[in-house]
């Protein structure tokens, strides 16, 4: 057990806790460029969504579901894609439009929370990573300190404090650079959350403001849940057998 533990911590003192810090460094630049990328994505996805609504109120209210679909289609908007696909399917009924905004509404979330996971996931463990070049760094701290005892055992007066202190120091800027890595990645994750409940949300209004339209129509028109048939005449088969029975 004595040898797997000695090579272990020789290969830890060898390796140093330089890897970790590129590995650190790396994961840093991704985090920073997913940060950027999703930024950008809200900021071009962006519209005002009071006003969309008004105007999505408006024009249902008027029976022209054509002009709906005109002004959602001039949206950026997440909310707007979705809800054009509830009106693509509106002369199906309401059920079918319902289903369709459903499966855009998924959609549309899978596209706002895209990489989100990698930024939760980095948070959550660079400190982690960053613990473990500490660990390193005090394991190869402690390697130094037997190496000074073995030589002020020896009767030599050349001592190594400069290389102690050095590995100490490592170690804390190890563990640093993991919470300074971790502490934009959760707050960016967090605020992201944010942006994609309230899309959701917003969506989920304007989808029932088309919804509460199509139940409103008559059943005879497009839109409607269905057409009323009309009344079945008399049964010629009926009106034989009726004959019959008066001969």
């Amino acid at each position: 057990m004595n040898s797997v533990i000695d090579r272990v911590k020789s290969a830890m003192v060898g390796l140093g806790t330089g890897w970790v810090l590129v590995l650190m460094l790396f994961l840093s630049i991704v985090s920073l460029a997913i940060m950027l990328e999703r930024a950008w994505l809200y900021w071009s996805l962006r519209d005002n969504i009071d006003d969309l609504m008004r105007d999505l109120g408006r024009l249902l209210r008027a029976g022209d579901l054509a002009g709906a679909r005109r002004r959602l289609e001039e949206s950026r908007s997440a909310e707007a894609a979705v809800v054009v696909a509830g009106i693509v399917e509106a002369d199906r009924g309401v059920e079918s439009a319902q289903e369709a905004m459903d499966g855009a509404s998924a959609l549309q979330r899978l596209k706002l929370e895209k990489r989100l996971a990698f930024l939760g996931t980095l948070g959550n463990n660079a400190p982690f990573i960053g613990l473990l070049g500490t660990v390193i760094g005090i394991v190869a701290a402690f390697d130094e300190l037997s190496k000074v005892k073995l030589a002020a055992s020896s009767g030599s007066s050349q001592l190594a404090p400069e290389a102690v202190m050095g590995r100490i120091s490592e170690a804390l800027v190890a563990t640093a650079i993991g919470i300074l890595i971790a502490i934009p990645a959760v707050a960016a994750f967090n605020a992201f959350q944010r942006v994609v409940r309230g899309t959701l949300g917003n969506t989920e209004a304007l989808g029932h403001v088309l919804l509460a339209h199509l139940k409103a129509l008559p059943l005879d028109e497009p839109g409607g849940s269905r057409a009323e048939r009309p009344a079945a005449g008399p049964s010629p088969l009926r009106g034989k057998a009726d004959e019959s029975e008066r001969n």
